[in-house]
């Protein structure tokens, strides 16, 4: 049997109960913070688009350049697509999200490969004996 998810000690459908001001004395003292300073224009606009899929039911992904935006309990189940730079990156929200910035789920950067040395290679190169 999956054991139920609690943040916290509060299950999912108690924290998506609570209003902002309740869930950031639960939250981080990173988010906390951002969540009692307000969220910028950019944030709210984010926000007000996710609460209106989420009363509509509309399944669509959402995009979006914000980064900084923390996971919050209404989000899950959603699917948002966060920028990394180059491009965005599908992020379905799941309840161990919580608590978290979007950011953190799309990695900015690559794993390197780097190619064989050898012919028109560095001259750092030029004494690993060729093929």
């Amino acid at each position: 049997m999956p054991k139920e998810f609690a943040y916290r000690g509060r299950t999912l459908e108690e924290l998506q109960n609570l209003s902002i001001e309740e869930l950031a004395e639960l939250m981080p003292a990173r988010i906390r913070r951002t969540l009692k300073r307000g969220l910028s224009l950019e944030n709210k606009k984010l926000l007000e688009k996710i609460r209106k899929y989420r009363k509509l039911g509309v399944k669509k992904v959402i995009r979006t350049h914000r980064r900084d935006f923390p996971v919050l309990p209404e989000m899950v189940g959603m699917k948002v697509a966060v920028h990394d730079g180059k491009n965005f990156v599908e992020v379905e929200i799941k309840p161990e999200m919580i608590g978290h910035y979007l950011g953190e789920f799309a990695m900015t950067n690559k794993v390197v490969r780097h190619g064989s040395p050898g012919k028109g290679a560095t001259r750092s190169s030029k004494y690993i004996p060729l093929k």
